[in-house]
């Protein structure tokens, strides 16, 4: 059985995923303090999302993005432990880091080969699809299966979206659950 893809992902109000220049350090600035957290189920956490797949794709801005927050340069260590990640670039000459784990590598392929390799070299059953053009691009070719979205409250303007509006118009909302402190979490 093929691998069901899944996206895990924070938008702005207004849909989008990252600011005109591609940052999402909007997000820093409106994280729900730890009293709403305790006080409130915020829905799915990202914890018990990622412990629920057994592989990863992420396209190269995505993985450069995390590459920044981690150790020796970021302050944080590889979020993704040893899962299974592979980048999606255009770029032949990318090269890994060597502050990753071994478990991430390289790869040119379309989605259906991406998958296929998953599957095979790792058994993958549910993958985590992360990045706004490999979203996109999986959409697209019928590998995503599930979406969660939670909405974060800010109004970028603009940006880079998540979805066209062709894609947006395809999907089919499973649950939507709002939350006192303005954030709200949906399923399609």
């Amino acid at each position: 059985m093929e691998p069901q893809g899944s996206v895990f992902i924070a938008t702005s109000k207004d849909g989008f995923i990252a600011d005109v220049n591609g940052s999402v350090k909007w997000l820093d600035e409106c994280q729900p303090d730890e009293e709403v957290i305790k006080s409130q189920d915020c829905g799915l956490s990202f914890e018990g999302y990622i412990s629920s797949v057994d592989a990863m794709v992420m396209g190269r801005k995505t993985y450069e993005s995390v590459l920044q927050l981690v150790q020796p340069v970021g302050p944080h260590p590889w979020p993704y432990g040893d899962l299974p990640v592979v980048v999606l670039s255009s770029n032949k000459d990318l090269k890994l880091s060597e502050n990753i784990p071994k478990s991430v590598c390289v790869s040119h392929g379309s989605p259906e080969e991406v998958f296929s390799f998953l599957q095979q070299k790792h058994g993958a059953k549910n993958v985590y699809i992360d990045g706004g053009g490999t979203i996109r691009s999986f959409f697209d070719a019928g590998k995503i299966s599930k979406v969660i979205i939670t909405k974060v409250p800010v109004v970028l303007g603009n940006g880079i979206p998540l979805f066209t509006k062709d894609q947006w118009k395809q999907l089919k909302l499973e649950s939507n659950k709002e939350y006192g402190n303005g954030f709200s979490q949906m399923s399609y």
